[in-house]
């Protein structure tokens, strides 16, 4: 049998060419080990069992194809709560925190409707249902793979403030008769142009779901229908938030100008000092 040490420095080895080879090898032995952080740093000389050492060995291969390694451990972090994920639904990406940290701002404090449209592995709703716990959530999605992984994680952080309802858009307000009732409407939706997506790495062509990614031929199918069709969901005063790709900012100020019930458009950089994400005010 090998030891902790021994199978980090052959896994270590083998990634060395990934961006951050020490921190992936590490989580990859954790998991397949069944090692908590503490065990890793402690018991340098502990053997492992064949059978995990074998898992291990076929995460690194799996790994090395480009497998996501959010997918390999099962989990991935987000405002500093970790989600569980799995093949076929969205990882969560930091950029994204910007819409809970907007949303934080601009929240009153007190009891607010607040709706996630294609909440994935409902990073967002969770985040801030834990945040505002006063808050009444409705964490919606196509697809019933995301909101049972959804459910998971809100049930594993003790959430009890998010209802969850299938469909697309804004079906699921429709039927929750939420017309006029919204605080906040946010989104992180599809918004890659076509001709971009070739040039994303071989992660998200190859293993991530392409539907959460591409949005018609400029980017902006499911943005242009979210700001055209917000409004009648939100209060007065209520707000619109959704993330975006780096060069649509030009074309999102239009879509909400060319509609008289927005105002107080914003656009939100993120740590990279792009724009990142806009909020509008009904």
């Amino acid at each position: 049998m090998r030891t902790i040490q021994e199978l980090f420095q052959e896994g270590l080895s083998r990634l060395k060419d990934l961006p951050n080879p020490h921190l992936e090898t590490k989580l990859l032995l954790l998991r397949a080990a069944s090692l908590s952080e503490t065990q890793f740093f402690t018991f340098p000389n502990k053997k492992i069992p064949g059978a995990q050492a074998r898992e291990y060995y076929k995460l690194i291969s799996k790994r090395l194809t480009g497998f996501p390694l959010a997918y390999l451990t099962g989990t991935k972090e987000f405002w500093s709560i970790p989600f569980k994920v799995a093949p076929g639904i969205f990882i969560p990406r930091p950029e994204t925190e910007l819409i809970v940290e907007k949303v934080l701002e601009l929240s009153s404090g007190r009891k607010e409707n607040i709706v996630d449209i294609g909440t994935g592995c409902g990073n967002l709703a969770i985040s801030l249902a834990k945040e505002l716990p006063q808050a009444q959530i409705v964490a919606t999605d196509t697809a019933t793979k995301a909101l049972k992984l959804a459910q998971l994680n809100a049930s594993a952080q003790k959430i009890k403030n998010i209802t969850f309802a299938r469909g697309n858009l804004f079906s699921p307000l429709k039927r929750l008769q939420l017309m006029g009732k919204c605080d906040f409407i946010i989104s992180n939706p599809p918004y890659v142009p076509r001709k971009e997506w070739k040039t994303l790495g071989r992660e998200i062509q190859d293993f991530e779901p392409t539907c959460a990614f591409l949005a018609g031929e400029n980017g902006l199918e499911i943005i242009k229908k979210l700001i055209q069709g917000a409004q009648v969901f939100l209060k007065p005063g209520g707000y619109l938030l959704l993330e975006f790709g780096y060069s649509q900012k030009k074309e999102i100020l239009s879509l909400f100008e060319s509609n008289s019930d927005w105002k107080e458009v914003n656009f939100h950089k993120d740590l990279s000092r792009t724009h990142r994400v806009v909020s509008g005010k009904k």
